[in-house]
């Protein structure tokens, strides 16, 4: 296939340049938050655990109701309405910044609303691939967009911390919301029309009981997700503490701590890249249960960081997880989309997202716990053996004796 494959396609080059700017923007905004708190407004290491508590906790109070509207609705319409929210909500960031009154009470309101927006646009955005391409194009869309989370991993935390460090935190999260309205702007440019669901009028209980049927019926389906949601809870872990841990006890700045996430995630491009051919060369099934052993060995690196030549560690384990994430999301999504009907895709994306990330805020919550109990460096082996243990999920499933 030429390197440009679905590229030539005016819609799906809009919906990849909406999903790459999209992706940038909600990028900045995930290093950029935690350093607005920290630097700014000298926010606790429990206090920067609970901001990513409340950025994730909006799927387990919807996550499980969006998939089963998102399956009633097109898509689309969600994508753009779900753009245009977060924009305003983070863009009211800098603008408080600017007039003195920003406070971290405001910053948890922020994140928690984004969150609710987040989830409808993370579910429409995974059922609208297969109404836009042909399912024989869907493992090769999915690795585009996978790309996108790439070069946005790469190219987002130095462009972050810099910006924070030239011209403060609020500044980071302007490009945020500039990402959000472009996003909106090149989704309303598909001319592809979709066809309205036609779904009958039942109880949202039942639709939703249907889509976790699916997922806990199905032996495959069931490890992916108890899989991920241990994978997300141990991640949530790290996430939560690596930040405090790199300026207070490795002792970086703002722009260094860019600077080595961009170091580390040049893995997330490779992934990218080599997804599709793991999977040919590997099988699907087998590539799938492999990259997430790889995922929890490289974890291992995280905690052994220390000054100088010490960082080699963190930048060994962020090219590390990083492959090994997109890659798995890559065969996983793929899998998620050939494997469900039409009808019911919205619902099992949302289950799947829902064990998923329903647990980032447990994992946040139980770092914001051990941080100061253990000390961050304890915290931070918690998460990696953590990590490394949930791959026994895919490992005792039917996947390991299958090569596709």
């Amino acid at each position: 296939m030429p390197t440009w494959g679905l590229l030539r396609k005016p819609d799906f080059r809009a919906f990849w340049t909406a999903d790459l700017l999209s992706q940038f923007g909600t990028r900045v905004a995930f290093l950029g938050v935690p350093l607005l708190a920290t630097t700014t407004l000298n926010a606790t290491a429990t206090q920067v655990a609970l901001l990513r508590a409340l950025e994730s906790s909006a799927y387990l109070v919807l996550g499980l109701q969006a998939g089963a509207w998102c399956d009633r609705l097109q898509a689309r319409p969600v994508l753009i309405l779900a753009d245009l929210g977060r924009a305003v909500l983070i863009a009211s960031v800098p603008v408080c910044a600017v007039f003195g009154v920003l406070t971290l009470w405001q910053l948890f309101a922020v994140v928690l609303l984004t969150g609710l927006l987040t989830v409808f646009f993370d579910v429409a955005h995974q059922t609208y691939l297969p109404r836009l391409v042909d399912r024989g194009e869907l493992l090769e869309g999915n690795a585009k967009l996978q790309t996108n989370m790439s070069v946005a991993a790469i190219a987002a935390p130095t462009a972050s911390g810099f910006l924070v460090q030239l011209l403060g935190a609020p500044a980071a999260l302007g490009a945020t919301a500039l990402g959000y309205l472009s996003s909106a702007g090149w989704l309303s440019r598909i001319r592809a029309r979709e066809a309205r669901p036609v779904v009958e009028k039942r109880k949202l209980r039942r639709e939703i009981g249907e889509g976790l049927r699916a997922v806990f019926r199905h032996p495959v389906l069931r490890a992916l997700a108890l899989s991920g949601a241990s994978i997300s809870a141990f991640q949530s872990v790290h996430i939560a503490s690596s930040v405090v841990f790199l300026i207070r006890e490795i002792g970086l700045d703002a722009g260094a701590v860019g600077l080595l996430g961009t170091l580390g995630l040049t893995g997330a491009l490779a992934g990218a890249v080599s997804a599709r051919r793991l999977a040919s060369a590997l099988g699907h099934a087998r590539a799938l249960w492999l990259m997430t052993l790889l995922l929890g060995l490289a974890y291992l690196f995280y905690p052994l960081t220390g000054p100088g030549w010490g960082l080699v560690c963190w930048s060994v384990a962020g090219f590390g997880t990083a492959f090994g994430v997109i890659v798995v999301n890559v065969l996983q999504l793929t899998y998620q989309q050939l494997t469900c009907p039409d009808d019911l895709l919205g619902r099992v994306n949302a289950t799947m997202r829902f064990l998923s990330l329903g647990m980032v805020p447990v994992g946040s919550a139980g770092a914001a716990v051990l941080a100061p109990l253990i000390g961050l460096r304890a915290t931070l082996w918690t998460a990696a053996v953590g990590v490394l243990a949930s791959a026994t999920w895919l490992f005792f499933s039917p996947l390991r004796t299958r090569r596709n």
